[in-house]
C-alpha cells in the first residue's frame, strides 16, 4: 500500500500576480519559506520513504527542510514540472483575464493549449504517468511530491474521476498537502487541500483574507 502526499509549493514574491510558469530562477519569498519551514514541522509524525519535486527552484525549496528532517534526498523529476505557458509565461494575470481565450482555461480547460506551449490534455498524460511510476517503484512507502497548483489539480481531478472541463474546481493553496492512498491500484483520496490550519481558516477573522482567496491562482 502506497501512500502519496501531493504538495504544491509556497509563495513567491508573484504567486497570484505574474503566470510564471516554467520560468526558473523563482525562489520563495519569507511567507514562502516560513510555510516550507512549518511543512517540515508538520510531516513530523510521519516517516517518509523519499521525496520528489520538480525541477523548479520554488518547489525544491519547499521541500528542503522537509527533506533536511527526514534525511531524504530530493529526486527531481521533468515530468513534475510547471504547464508549459508558452508566450504567456511572464504575464500578469490581471492582462490574461482581459484576453477572450482565458475564459478557456476556467471553463474548457480539455480544449486549450497555451499559445506556443503545452495543453492540458498533454499536462495530464505526462503527470499521470509519472505519479503511476512513483506508485509503482514506491509500493510501500510514504511519499512526498513537490509540484505546481495545476499539476496538482490534474491529479486530483484524476484521481476523483473529475472530468477535466471541472478540475478547477478542486483548491488548492500554497504549501498545501493532499493525500492519496493507493491499495491494489485503486485510489483512495484521503485528504485535499490542508494547510495546517484546520477550521481556523474558516473563523470571523478569515473572512475576505487573501489566504482563502488564493487556492487556485496560476503556480
Amino acid at each position: 500500500m502506497a501512500t502519496l502526499f501531493l504538495i504544491r509549493h509556497g509563495l513567491t514574491p508573484t504567486t497570484g500576480r505574474v503566470l510564471y510558469g516554467r520560468a526558473d530562477g523563482i525562489s520563495l519569498d519569507d511567507r514562502g519559506r516560513a510555510e516550507a519551514e512549518r511543512l517540515a514541522e508538520r510531516f513530523g509524525p510521519v516517516r517518509l520513504t523519499a521525496i520528489y519535486s520538480s525541477p523548479l527552484q520554488r518547489c525544491v525549496e519547499t521541500v528542503r527542510p522537509l527533506a533536511a528532517a527526514q534525511r531524504l534526498p530530493i529526486v527531481e523529476r521533468e515530468d513534475l514540472i510547471e504547464m508549459d505557458a508558452g508566450t504567456w509565461t511572464g504575464k500578469t494575470l490581471t492582462s490574461l483575464r482581459r484576453r477572450t481565450a482565458w475564459k478557456d482555461v476556467q471553463v474548457a480547460p480539455s480544449s486549450f493549449r497555451f499559445p506556443g506551449g503545452e495543453s492540458f490534455l498533454e499536462a495530464h498524460e505526462r503527470v499521470v504517468a509519472e505519479f503511476q511510476r512513483i506508485a509503482r517503484r514506491h509500493r510501500r512507502g510514504r511519499v512526498a511530491i513537490a509540484t505546481h497548483g495545476d499539476i496538482v489539480r490534474l491529479l486530483l481531478g484524476h484521481l476523483c474521476g473529475i472530468p477535466m472541463d471541472l478540475f478547477q474546481r478542486v483548491v488548492v493553496e500554497t504549501a498545501s498537502v493532499s493525500v492519496v492512498l493507493l491499495e491494489h491500484d485503486m485510489p483512495r483520496v484521503m485528504l485535499v487541500n490542508d494547510t495546517g490550519e484546520g477550521l481556523d481558516k474558516f473563523g470571523p477573522r478569515a473572512v475576505g483574507s487573501r489566504r482563502r482567496t488564493r487556492g487556485n491562482l496560476r503556480g
